[in-house]
């Protein structure tokens, strides 16, 4: 309130006005008035009122007037009648600066106070003139005035007020009540003891004296104090509100105390602030609960403080990681130490949580952040501490999340480190290199953990991984090495064992070492393989010995492939007639092709055999069949391989019957149609020796000179040129060869050998890795239609294409592959290649396809047939078919390392939480996490399925820490933080539901 100062003149004016009149009136104007201000002093306001009334109504003054007017509506608002309050306001509109205007004001007051509306109130009495008070009124505004204040929050004004009558006889009682309130709730409790002593035996002010005294002691520390007041106090009211505060005061009290046991019951019987509790209210029972064994109960009070940012919530947390860890929950305990360590109000809860972290990363694996970056950490902060088992789990860590390199770096700079294990981390990296298609890079560990003799069988392993890398690099001798080492070692219980026998086949088949080969295929048959293997065996057995010129050996094992039909029965069946043909069997092989056309209509080989049938019966004199075999090629293989060559066939064979405009026709036709090819030159000089016969040279000349890339004069030299060109590659002289090639194909860009020519010199480059030259020779090649080149061409420029990620152009070359290809090797790559352009392109419908068809494919190793299941299961998810996508993730994680497998363990806890599965669904994670670590996509994608779990699992506060965590590590990723906020903003909705 303001203070409002008036001069003692003023003050004397006043009265003698007011009351000057007032007994002038008395004496000789009315007896009217003089009996309506007696019955008004008695307190008979509405009898009085009638009289005023009565005197109003013969007023003659302006001042009569007022005076009735202003007694009129004092009677009705002390009287209490209805309208009081109207009228005064009224009178106070109607006379603004009447000398009753203080009285009126104080009334009102009075009136707003006695009816409980002590706001209203204040604002009457911030009006009162206080000096125009008599004694009694003072008295009476300064309580009255200083307790609305007090009631409204201005506590320090209402102090001021209620001081000046803390002796007062009538109101110093209630006045030292509310001062010692006061007084407590600015914590200043000797002085609230004080007053509130002064009101100890006044039974009505004394009700809630105990809570206010315990609640002192309480703050004061005087525990024992505290408990004796909230005890006594507790008795004595049944007050719901005041209940729940002193059952807060007398737990609290005991929990000092370390009376842990007696505590609970009454912090549980705490109803909070408005239902709301605090970080320590919840902290106090959790603790508590904690100290009696009852974990899961201290659980549910600690993860309860969600979000908190101070020493209580790190106290918390830091206990709440304990009890998880009591009760077996070690992700939980995880995450609620991390929060702890992260918080620096308190040092030894921070050390000793980081402790426990990094422990715990180890043991449970860590999708924030690589488990031997905790580790480090810690190591780092604390050099003195736990070191030598810290760093035996670092370690044990690099090597359990694949983290070779950094495993090896630590081992290197070891002053002893221990050599078996560091063979074994390099042997380890080295498989991780090779499953990663990095074979050179490979190969320096694989040598490593080869030159150590630590452990035998790891030196083995060693020995033969390295044959497998020298065998994909191509180095064909330094494979046949290793992998005869490896089995010179007879560790013959190693699963590479018999494998070896395979590789090292392939090693020396690949050398043209054909009759070696067939011993070490036949050595691998009889280990016997699965069935897939042991039919590819037995292929590559028939082939060495074909190569090696044993023909039956060679149809004995194709018989075995055919038989076992598993895969490349048609290739094994192909073969075995071209051997019958070989051993002088003509009639055999006859009938062997003669099946094959009729068995394989769709093998790539069935251009092959028609072709090799027809030039079978020339060989028998039958040219009729043969003929029609010839237009059989040339109308079901347009663009085949052995068009030219059946058409050059059937030309010649009209040529030796002298239907020599048939067969002119027939040569002018190849020349057109394969320009520059073999078959064209040789269709060339067919027609010449025609024209030759007719006597029409110069028309000949005409004709030759008109195709362009025929120089009659210039051919010898021509073929000679290239003649020599070809002789060096094929004596595997790269340079030289390069340097003749280039000269010829300058010098005869059209000549005999160009197209030849341009394939021999593309494959150089491509072997030298300059494949930009390559690429357009191999077009040039591929142009001029299907030859003997054309397979080799296909799948050269499906590798330089897809170096380029230039989908578009390599997709019509892979479904060449496809749809000519006779090697089963180059249908894989085909068909693997258009699975993953057409799942590129979002055609996941061709995508699923072909992914079918390389798991059909017998010859497809796991690692290829893992991708063809991911890319199903990715399909399935892009076009809503989870059921198919689990269960292609599910055949996955039987054989998948690496990504693929981080992956697959994601959806498998993805789908386990779709299905209510929450704790299996974590456990998922949990490895996950331990051992995909470092495929931090799928490591912060399964932390949100983690958080997904607790929420299920009604476990808030892990729900919420750990997506804030992915938020707060994962800022630069875009998606999982997208994945993040929508989880968390689902689990505010359903919480903000549940609440209502």
């Amino acid at each position: 309130m303001k203070y409002k100062f008036v001069s003692a003149l003023t003050i004397a004016l006043l009265s003698q006005v007011s009351w000057g009149q007032s007994t002038a009136q008395y004496t000789h104007e009315s007896k009217t008035l003089q009996k309506a201000l007696s019955l008004y002093y008695q307190k008979q306001y509405k009898a009085s009122s009638h009289f005023f009334r009565k005197e109003l109504r013969r007023a003659t003054t302006q001042a009569q007037k007022e005076q009735c007017s202003y007694y009129i509506a004092s009677a009705a608002l002390q009287g209490r009648q209805t309208g009081g309050d109207v009228l005064m306001q009224q009178y106070l509109k109607d006379y603004p600066t009447s000398p009753y205007a203080t009285h009126a004001n104080f009334e009102m007051g009075n009136y707003y106070f006695d009816k409980g509306d002590t706001k209203t109130a204040i604002a009457w009495y911030d009006k009162v003139q206080i000096p125009t008070l008599s004694a009694e009124q003072h008295e009476k505004f300064n309580f009255q005035y200083g307790y609305a204040l007090f009631a409204h929050g201005d506590k320090e004004t209402a102090q001021q007020y209620l001081s000046q009558v803390k002796d007062s006889k009538e109101y110093g009682k209630k006045a030292a009540y509310y001062l010692g309130y006061i007084a407590y709730d600015a914590d200043d409790y000797q002085q609230a003891n004080q007053f509130f002593q002064q009101v100890e035996q006044e039974k009505e002010l004394s009700k809630n004296l105990s809570y206010y005294q315990a609640d002192m002691n309480f703050k004061q520390g005087n525990f024992q104090k505290a408990l004796e007041e909230g005890l006594h106090q507790l008795e004595k009211t049944n007050n719901p509100q005041y209940r729940s505060e002193i059952n807060k005061i007398i737990g609290e009290s005991y929990f000092n105390l370390k009376q842990y046991t007696k505590a609970i019951p009454y912090l549980e019987a705490y109803k909070g602030k408005n239902g709301t509790y605090t970080d320590t209210d919840l902290y106090y029972l959790g603790f508590a609960y904690y100290q009696q064994g009852d974990y899961q109960k201290a659980i549910g009070q600690f993860n309860r403080i969600i979000n908190g940012k101070n020493q209580v919530a790190q106290n918390a947390y830091y206990h709440l990681a304990q009890c998880y860890l009591k009760t077996g929950q070690k992700q939980q305990a995880l995450n609620a130490f991390r929060n702890a360590y992260q918080m620096n109000f308190s040092s030894e809860i921070r050390k000793d949580a980081h402790l426990n972290y990094a422990r715990l990363s180890y043991e449970v694996g860590n999708a924030y952040e690589s488990t031997p970056t905790v580790i480090q950490a810690y190591i780092d902060t604390y050099p003195n501490d736990h070191t030598q088992e810290l760093k035996e789990l670092l370690l044990d860590s690099y090597i359990t999340s694949g983290n070779f390199p950094s495993a090896l770096n630590m081992l290197e700079k070891s002053t002893s480190p221990d050599p078996k294990i560091y063979q074994q981390v390099a042997f380890l990296y080295a498989l991780q290199l090779y499953g990663d298609g990095n074979f050179k890079e490979a190969l320096p560990y694989f040598q490593k953990a080869k030159n150590s003799k630590a452990q035998s069988q790891v030196q083995a392993r060693a020995t033969y991984w390295s044959g497998e890398t020298h065998y994909q690099l191509h180095e064909y001798p330094e494979a046949q090495r290793d992998f005869s080492a490896f089995l010179a070692l007879k560790e013959t219980t190693l699963a590479e064992y018999p494998n070896a026998f395979y590789g090292l086949g392939y090693a020396l088949f690949n050398q043209k070492k054909y009759a070696e080969a067939a011993e070490y295929f036949s050595k691998y048959i009889q280990t016997q393989p699965e069935a897939s293997r042991l039919a590819d065996a037995n292929l590559r057995l028939g082939d060495s010995y074909f190569a090696a010129g044993k023909y039956w050996p060679a149809m004995e094992a194709y018989d075995k492939v055919i038989t076992a039909n598993v895969s490349n029965t048609d290739y094994a069946a192909f073969q075995k007639a071209i051997s019958y043909g070989i051993v002088d069997r003509v009639p055999k092989k006859i009938e062997a092709l003669n099946a094959f056309i009729t068995h394989y209509p769709k093998s790539n080989l069935r251009e092959d055999a028609i072709y090799e049938l027809a030039n079978t019966y020339v060989g028998q004199g039958k040219m009729e069949k043969a003929s029609e075999l010839y237009e059989m090629l040339q109308s079901q293989y347009q663009e085949g391989t052995y068009t030219a060559r059946a058409m050059l066939r059937e030309g010649l064979m009209l040529y030796n019957k002298n239907e020599n405009q048939k067969a002119l026709a027939i040569f002018k036709k190849i020349t057109q149609k394969y320009p520059s090819s073999p078959e064209a030159m040789q269709a060339v000089s067919s027609a010449k020796n025609i024209y030759a016969e007719m006597g029409k040279m110069e028309e000949y000349a005409a004709w030759a000179k008109a195709l362009g890339y025929v120089k009659v004069s210039d051919s010898e030299i021509d073929s000679a040129a290239f003649d020599a060109a070809e002789r060096l590659y094929v004596q595997n002289k790269k340079q030289e060869a390069k340097v003749a090639l280039e000269k010829y194909l300058k010098d005869y860009p059209k000549g005999i050998g160009a197209s030849q020519a341009e394939f021999y010199l593309a494959q150089i480059y491509f072997d030298e890795n300059q494949k930009d030259k390559a690429l357009p020779l191999y077009e040039k090649v591929l142009a001029q239609g299907r030859n003997e080149y054309s397979e080799q061409v296909l799948v050269r420029l499906s590798n330089i294409y897809l170096e380029k990620e230039d989908t578009d152009k390599v997709l019509p070359l892979l479904e060449e592959i496809e749809k000519t290809s006779s090697v089963a090797q180059n249908l894989i790559f085909a068909r693997s290649n258009l699975m993953k352009a057409f799942y590129k392109k979002k055609e996941h419908a061709k995508a699923i396809v072909y992914a079918k068809k390389i798991l059909a494919e017998k010859g497809a190793d796991n690692r290829l047939k893992n991708d063809a299941r991911v890319i199903m299961a990715r399909a399935y998810m892009a076009t809503g078919d989870e059921a198919e996508a689990e269960k292609q993730y599910a055949e996955v994680r039987k054989t998948a390392s690496d990504a693929l497998m981080a992956e697959a363990l994601y959806y498998d806890a993805y789908f386990k939480n779709k299905a209510g599965q929450y704790k299996k669904s974590n456990e998922v994670v949990q490895k996950l996490a331990k051992e995909y670590g470092g495929y931090k996509e799928f490591s912060a994608k399964g932390l949100i399925v983690m958080a997904k779990n607790f929420y299920g699992l009604k476990d808030l506060y892990q729900a919420n820490y750990i997506l804030n965590s992915v938020l707060e590590n994962f800022k630069n990723d875009p998606e999982i933080t997208a994945q993040a906020k929508e989880a968390l903003a689902e689990i505010k909705a359903n919480e903000k539901k549940s609440n209502k």
